[in-house]
Order: C-alpha cells, then sequence, then structure tokens
C-alpha cells in the first residue's frame, strides 16, 4: 500500500508534467522557471531540436514554436520510480503539430521523456528532460 507521502508525491510530479504541456502548448515559456531547477537540462535532439540549459532551450522554444499554426503535447501513461528526494519518470508524448496555412496537413510526433526530478524547498522539480523518438510523420520534407 502507498503512503501518502508517495501518493502526494506521484500526484505533484504528475502535475510538474502537465503544467510543462500547457506552457509549451500556450507559448507561456516562463512558467517553465516554476517547472524545471535552474540548471536542468533538457534535450531535444531525437526529435530535431536542440540540447541545453533551460534558458538556451527556452529561448530557442519562443523562436521555433511560433512558426507554427499550434500543436498539443498530449502526455500519458506516466511510470514514476520515486527514490526519497529524486524520482525518474517516463511519459508518452503524442504531439500534433498543424501549420499557420491550414492547406498543409498537420504532422505528428510520438515520443518519450525521459526525466530526472529532484525535491527541491519549493517542492519537485525536473533537473533534466531528454526525449526518445517514437515517430514522426507528416514532416514537409518527407512530403513530395
Amino acid at each position: 500500500m502507498k503512503s501518502q507521502q508517495e501518493l502526494s508525491d506521484r500526484f505533484e510530479i504528475q502535475d510538474l508534467i502537465t503544467a510543462y504541456s500547457y506552457a509549451i502548448d500556450f507559448h507561456r515559456f516562463d512558467e517553465l522557471d516554476s517547472i524545471f531547477v535552474s540548471d536542468a537540462t533538457l534535450d531535444f535532439t531525437a526529435t530535431g531540436g536542440i540540447a541545453g540549459g533551460l534558458s538556451e532551450v527556452k529561448e530557442w522554444l519562443a523562436t521555433v514554436l511560433p512558426h507554427f499554426g499550434g500543436h498539443q503535447h498530449l502526455v500519458a501513461t506516466s511510470q514514476v520510480l520515486l527514490d526519497g528526494d529524486a524520482a525518474t519518470a517516463r511519459t508518452i508524448c503524442h504531439n500534433p503539430m498543424w501549420f499557420k496555412d491550414e492547406a498543409q496537413p498537420p504532422m505528428f510526433v510520438g515520443l518519450w521523456y525521459h526525466d530526472a526530478f529532484t525535491r527541491t524547498g519549493d517542492g519537485w522539480r525536473i533537473a533534466s528532460r531528454v526525449q526518445q523518438k517514437g515517430y514522426m510523420y507528416g514532416l514537409p520534407s518527407a512530403r513530395s
């Protein structure tokens, strides 16, 4: 049986995973400061992005994502492993992305997030996030 603390930790971690999706999809990149530790590392190279620190990735997101008409980071089936004040999680993400020119069909990205979490004085935060590509469908370069 899980303790109340373990259940609370799991809910807080799940809330971070969800908060990330909303911050990205609504381009509220400053909200990432309360989701990640300040020295977090992020690696989005598996799906064509960059790897770097939080500030660098926030700048990159702010220049890349506005080129799209929209996107939805649909996350599910998080597998969370707690270990005291540290935790890891693997979460699936299905990310449809559509273009400003709605005549173009959308593209779809499927991936897993591999996250490491740490408990801070302000609660749980993501210390690192690495993408693992599952599939990419409908990329403009693949359309002939």
